[in-house]
């Protein structure tokens, strides 16, 4: 039997980073830019695949996964589930 990988190349932004077994997309993300992993942390960037689709920060990255930062977008309006009141002047 083979011992485990001790690092994983992952990549975040196109650029390579070497990540401990275990880590996640986030630890990959703070191994490139700890200020940006910053950012995801308090929703001001996400962390999305190849494709372009939204991952968990927390997954656990497998070697060549390939993570993409793009902006956290916040809604300027609460969303409610109250249907708006037609009668509301305006």
């Amino acid at each position: 039997m083979t011992a485990a990988p001790r690092s994983l190349r992952v990549f975040v932004n196109a650029t390579g980073v070497d990540v401990s077994a275990g880590s996640t997309a986030l630890d990959a993300v703070r191994a490139w830019n700890a200020a940006e992993a910053d950012a995801v942390a308090h929703g001001e960037r996400l962390i999305t695949d190849s494709r372009g689709l939204p991952v968990n920060a927390d997954i656990v990255v497998q070697a060549g996964s390939i993570f993409r930062l793009v902006s956290g977008r916040k809604s300027a309006a609460p969303i409610t589930s109250e249907a708006p009141d037609d009668d509301a002047e305006l």
